[in-house]
C-alpha cells in the first residue's frame, strides 16, 4: 500500500458553510413568525421548506433582496418555481421569512441570567457576523437598499422586528432583576448597535470588531445601571 499522506482538507471560514448551517437551524424551527402569508393547499414537504429558506437566505447574504430572484431560489433548493409560490405568494414574503430565520441564526439574543453577559454575548455574535465576508456584504446591501427603496426598507423592518423585540425582552428581564433602571428607553437601546453599524457603513468607516465588544458593553451597562 502507498505510504503517501492523505491531503489535509483546508479549514473553512465559519460562514463559508452558511447554506448548510442555515438549513440545519431551519430544520429545528419549521414553524414560527418566519412563515409570512403562506398559501393554503395540500400538505407541504417540510424538507422543501427548509431548502427554500436556506437558498433564499444564502442569496440574500450574497446579493441582497433586489438581486435575489425566485428562479435562483428554486434552482438552489432543487424545487420547481411553483413549489416556492405555493408556500410564499410573493418574493417579498419569502424574503421576510428567510431574513427572520437568518437573524435568529446569526444574531441570537441570549438569556444567561446576567444583563452584562446577555449584552456581551448578543453584541459579540452580531459583531462576528458583520465582520465575516458574507455578513459584511449583507450589512452593506441592507443599508444601501433601505436608503434607496422605502419598499425594501419596510421588508427589512418587518424581518428585524422579532430580534428587536427579543432584545427588548433582554432589558425587561434586567429591569425585573433590579440590574437596570426602569426609566430607560428600551426601544432606543435595542437598536443601539444596529445604529452604530449603519453609521459606520454610511461613513465608510471600519466596523467594530471583537476587541471593541467590552467597551461597548461597558458603555451600555454604565448608562442603564441603577
Amino acid at each position: 500500500m502507498s505510504s503517501a499522506k492523505r491531503p489535509t482538507r483546508p479549514r473553512c471560514h465559519p460562514y463559508s458553510q452558511r447554506v448548510e448551517t442555515i438549513a440545519a437551524v431551519m430544520a429545528e424551527s419549521s414553524t414560527g413568525s418566519g412563515a409570512v402569508r403562506r398559501k393554503r393547499g395540500r400538505p407541504r414537504d417540510p424538507e422543501a421548506d427548509h431548502r427554500i429558506l436556506a437558498a433564499a437566505s444564502a442569496l440574500l447574504l450574497e446579493r441582497g433582496f433586489d438581486s435575489m430572484t425566485v428562479d435562483e431560489v428554486a434552482s438552489r433548493a432543487r424545487v420547481g418555481k411553483a413549489t416556492v409560490y405555493r408556500r410564499w405568494a410573493k418574493k417579498e414574503d419569502l424574503a421576510v421569512a428567510a431574513m427572520t430565520q437568518l437573524y435568529k441564526l446569526q444574531m441570537p439574543i441570549p438569556d444567561t441570567g446576567s444583563f452584562r453577559e446577555d449584552v456581551r454575548q448578543a453584541y459579540l455574535s452580531t459583531i462576528r457576523f458583520v465582520n465575516s465576508p458574507s455578513g459584511a456584504a449583507f450589512l452593506r446591501a441592507t443599508v444601501v437598499e433601505c436608503a434607496r427603496d422605502p419598499r425594501i426598507a419596510a421588508l427589512y423592518r418587518s424581518a428585524s422586528s422579532e430580534i428587536t423585540s427579543n432584545a427588548a425582552q433582554m432589558y425587561h428581564r434586567a429591569i425585573a432583576r433590579g440590574e437596570v433602571r426602569p426609566d430607560i428607553d428600551i426601544e432606543m437601546l435595542s437598536t443601539l448597535l444596529g445604529g452604530i453599524l449603519a453609521h459606520r457603513i454610511i461613513a465608510a468607516e471600519p466596523l467594530p470588531t471583537e476587541i471593541d465588544v467590552d467597551g461597548l458593553v461597558d458603555l451600555v451597562v454604565r448608562g442603564v445601571s441603577r
